[in-house]
């Protein structure tokens, strides 16, 4: 194929997926291939250096998950340099992305400025001692019953035609403890996995800690330098705005994961600026601040920028507070939290964690933010952030998903076996944290499967595991209420 049909392909896939004005879209167009190597950069640079993974299988499971994308595949070229340990990413000489590996700091895309120099916190701010009691010991949890072992067996089976789920972990806890977990091959209990939108939990976290300390309030407008000129509308924004994503930037929208979704602005602010949050504050409201909800990354990168200045204004800053906090009281050993070129944390997307250290952030929301007897999260803030928000059709709430309400995807989840009190962690293409508070339950899935409804399995597995630990006719009885 040649470089003008590939041309052709991406003009013809772009003029279907939206309708813009003809300057807006031709510019949008251009950013295209840069915003294809950028994520793929991303991804890859993750997968090696932090994760220990094949980046040939991580490549070709995470964009077989993503409609569109194999139209281009082809057309990458990828440079992996293990000693310098970086990633190059060309397509075609139409784009090209640089994403770097720092220690302690995951990846970042350099995009040629000068790339922010992070200093690791030291000594005096190692992880204080995990209040969370163990959840299990070092070795694998085997499944305690038949019943949990077939859950895990269907979790991770093939369908006989694709799509596939690719499913990579599974880790459930009950009371507390695991009581079944499952790795897919080069996977493990150290396997750090990226959680993409979960990361978005784990922000909302750390502003509720925040708020519990008094430097961010709810409920005030939000603290953002460049909003702050007299009339400007956009001081009406407050940080509930920007949890909940009723913001009303003009940011576009982050669910969708498809070749298509290169066009929307967020994606030229994750892969193509090395100041994330400055360029959605520059953005202009499409809607008045919370008139509507709009799912968009810019909503969380703003949010991660006003956590890092609360803290102390430096990267270093951010890593000291969330394990001080967060991590270090959850017993979270394994996390990497990736930043921007500027030093901000991107807090929308970039967080890897092990499956475990997954289940024991959950473990906080299931015990109602209070670990080892000591508050970490405001009293109240779970129930807040499982409340939905108007007219959120998915079913989300405050930095979580959620069944509560009416919404088209709370009634779904719950048609489909999910009890109505469930709140979840997601991130696109196949990753879950979910809470059960009614079964004592938290049950995390990650793997690269499309998002359409139910290809992951995830329906299943929630009623499979609730039948398999004693739950099943609760359930039943409180989703006939």
């Amino acid at each position: 194929m040649t470089r003008r049909r590939l041309i052709l392909i991406l003009v013809l896939i772009l003029a279907t997926t939206t309708a813009l004005s003809t300057l807006a879209f031709t510019a949008r167009a251009r950013d295209v291939p840069k915003v294809v190597t950028g994520f793929v950069a991303g991804i890859l640079c993750s997968s090696i250096f932090v994760s220990g993974l094949d980046p040939d299988r991580v490549l070709a499971e995470t964009t077989e998950a993503m409609p569109g994308t194999g139209l281009i595949m082809w057309a990458l070229s990828t440079d992996v340099d293990r000693a310098h340990k970086d990633v190059t990413v060309t397509l075609l000489g139409l784009g090209r992305s640089h994403a770097v590996y720092r220690d302690g700091f995951g990846c970042t895309l350099d995009h040629g400025n000068a790339v922010a120099e992070l200093a690791v916190p030291t000594a005096d701010t190692r992880q204080p001692e995990a209040l969370l009691p163990a959840i299990a010991g070092p070795a694998l949890v085997a499944p305690i019953n038949p019943q949990l072992d077939a859950a895990l067996d269907r979790a991770f089976a093939e369908p006989e035609a694709p799509p596939r789920r690719h499913t990579k972990a599974v880790v459930v806890l009950k009371d507390g403890h695991i009581v079944a977990e499952r790795y897919a091959e080069a996977y493990g209990i150290d396997t750090p996995i990226l959680g993409f939108s979960a990361t978005k939990s784990v922000m909302s976290a750390l502003t509720g800690i925040l708020v519990r300390q008094s430097k961010l309030a709810l409920d005030r407008p939000a603290p953002v330098a460049a909003w702050q000129s007299p009339g400007d509308p956009r001081r009406a924004v407050t940080v509930d705005h920007l949890l909940r994503h009723t913001a009303g930037l003009a940011i576009g929208s982050s669910l969708a994961a498809s070749l298509g979704a290169a066009l929307e602005p967020v994606n030229r602010m994750k892969f193509m600026e090395s100041d994330m949050a400055r360029y959605a504050e520059s953005l202009e409201l499409a809607t008045p601040p919370g008139s509507a909800w709009n799912y968009n990354d810019g909503n969380y990168v703003i949010l991660s920028q006003l956590i890092r200045e609360a803290v102390g204004g430096h990267a270093a800053d951010v890593l000291r507070f969330a394990r001080q906090e967060l991590f270090g009281p959850l017993g979270m050993r394994n996390v990497t939290l990736e930043f921007d070129a500027s030093g901000n944390p991107e807090g929308s997307s970039q967080m890897l964690a092990t499956a475990r250290d997954w289940a024991r952030f959950g473990m906080l929301y299931l015990n109602d933010g209070v670990v080892g007897g000591k508050r970490i999260l405001p009293e109240g803030w779970v129930k807040y952030s499982a409340s939905p928000t108007p007219n959120a059709w998915v079913g989300y709430g405050a930095g979580f998903w959620t069944n509560q309400g009416d919404s088209f995807g709370a009634d779904y989840r719950i048609h489909h076996g999910w009890p109505r009190d469930a709140f979840f962690a997601k991130g696109t293409i196949g990753q879950y944290v979910i809470i059960v508070p009614s079964e004592r339950l938290v049950i995390v899935r990650l793997g690269l499967s499309p998002n359409w409804p139910d290809v992951d399995g995830v329906s299943r597995l929630v009623s499979d595991v609730i039948a398999a630990t004693g739950g099943g006719a609760r359930s039943a009885s409180r989703n006939s209420m």
